[in-house]
């Protein structure tokens, strides 16, 4: 593994947190944080913070911690006492300073992945800790402004790339006509009501990552699937409000997406590979939203790519060669348990998987979840020097032989792209919807 450049620690300027701290009082500060704390917050924020022996032993499970040389103010019970243990200690009576600085850790030294609340005796949930900070510093209007950006792209567009109805559009077309190209036939039904599955996707996927589109047609036209995907705002799933604590702006994105399929009537919704969103549809709007399970039965594409296959309706015609490692995604292993699932994808497409290690459900955080990546480039070096030990892990596998990093996830996608990069790692990474397009037999 090579070594980055030297590191030169370099103050960061985020007129998200500059302009919104200048804009606070000490009333309003604590007059914000109290109302939180008694309206949002209850039993759960007090009996975390009651049996908590300050053991330490969720330290061990944290990536920033690990990167950092086990500097204790990145463990996980540091950064929760730099943040909401100290508002709780003052009744709220923090300054300008403190919130910013609070904000900052919550946001960006953070990915709420909550592995370590596997390593904590009680099972303190350390990633609610800082989205309540979270949820504080967003009703102060403090917030990081890449993310805030994005948020505010979620509430003009309902997608977080200022996509506009036509373009969203437009680029269904275009995939349909590049994939006919290939197989004549295929079509990407729009607005097909009764269908067996309504398919999401992210908003980077219009804009940047078109192909993921044509891939995923490509694959249920082969499987015979009978799907469809809305011409209507409601085809994003992802959701940054849920990362910045504006959690009234993302029961309303959840609300958009769960009546455009509800609309047309389909028997499921399947989300393409994306961690945040599967959380955000399937575990976090619904409940908002007052459903304690989703009104449509929410699949990870994890899962629909494990059925397609079990159930014989993708066959693969030869295996991918190059030996791969398996990345697993925070929200959909630790948060839905599909390891084992993404496990029989992946051998059942490729020649050789080499474990990384840890791996399923103690696998290290990709650091670019939880928002964290979306607090964008000023960022970037948090991120990366923050996850030296994906890098390590990374590594070792490489040495035993793996040449390609499977991660069915976008955030992890762009984070580890960072950290090969960053580390000169030289491995590619693919999406399971990539392998399988490669691998799979394909109509005539």
């Amino acid at each position: 593994m090579a070594e980055p450049a030297v590191n030169i620690t370099k103050q960061i300027t985020d007129e998200g947190l500059v302009t919104g701290a200048s804009k606070l009082t000490p009333d309003k500060i604590e007059q914000v944080i109290n109302t939180v704390l008694k309206a949002e917050t209850g039993a759960r924020l007090k009996t975390y913070v009651d049996i908590c022996v300050h053991c330490g032993l969720c330290s061990e499970a944290c990536h920033f911690y690990l990167s950092h040389d086990k500097d204790p103010k990145y463990s996980p019970a540091g950064k929760v006492k730099q943040t909401i243990w100290e508002i709780l200690n003052k009744k709220g009576k923090v300054d300008a300073e403190f919130i910013k600085r609070a904000s900052e850790i919550a946001s960006t030294e953070c990915n709420l992945c909550r592995r370590c609340a596997m390593y904590c005796p009680f099972g303190i949930d350390v990633a609610y800790l800082l989205i309540t900070m979270r949820r504080i510093c967003h009703k102060l209007g403090v917030t990081p402004q890449y993310i805030q950006d994005t948020a505010h792209s979620h509430s003009a567009t309902i997608n977080q790339m200022w996509v506009k109805d036509d373009e969203w559009i437009d680029t269904l077309m275009w995939q349909e006509d590049e994939a006919r190209g290939e197989i004549p036939d295929l079509r990407i039904p729009l607005e097909k009501e009764g269908a067996e599955i309504y398919y999401s996707v992210i908003g980077p996927e219009p804009k940047f990552r078109a192909q993921l589109i044509y891939q995923a047609a490509v694959i249920m036209h082969a499987a015979g699937v009978d799907w469809t995907m809305p011409a209507t705002p409601g085809w994003d799933n992802s959701d940054m409000c849920m990362f910045t604590g504006d959690f009234e702006m993302m029961a309303r994105l959840k609300k958009v997406h769960y009546e455009s399929a509800a609309r047309l009537k389909v028997k499921k919704i399947v989300m393409g590979e994306c961690g945040h969103a599967f959380r955000s549809v399937y575990d976090v709007g619904n409940r908002a939203l007052g459903w304690k399970m989703p009104p449509i039965p929410v699949v990870h594409a994890i899962e629909f790519f494990y059925e397609l296959i079990r159930d014989g309706k993708i066959k693969i015609a030869k295996k991918y060669q190059k030996p791969v490692t398996f990345h697993d995604p925070c929200n959909t292993v630790r948060g839905r348990g599909l390891h084992e699932m993404g496990r029989f994808v992946t051998n059942a497409t490729c020649e050789k998987l080499i474990e990384m290690h840890p791996n399923r459900e103690h696998n290290y955080c990709c650091s670019a979840g939880g928002g964290v990546i979306n607090c964008g480039p000023p960022y970037k070096k948090t991120r990366v020097d923050g996850n030296r030990i994906k890098a390590e892990q990374l590594f070792a596998a490489k040495a035993r032989g793996a040449k390609t990093i499977i991660a069915p996830c976008h955030n992890c996608h762009g984070g580890l792209e960072d950290i090969v990069h960053h580390y000169g790692l030289d491995m590619d990474i693919k999406f399971l919807g990539d392998i399988i397009y490669e691998t799979m037999e394909k109509p005539e």
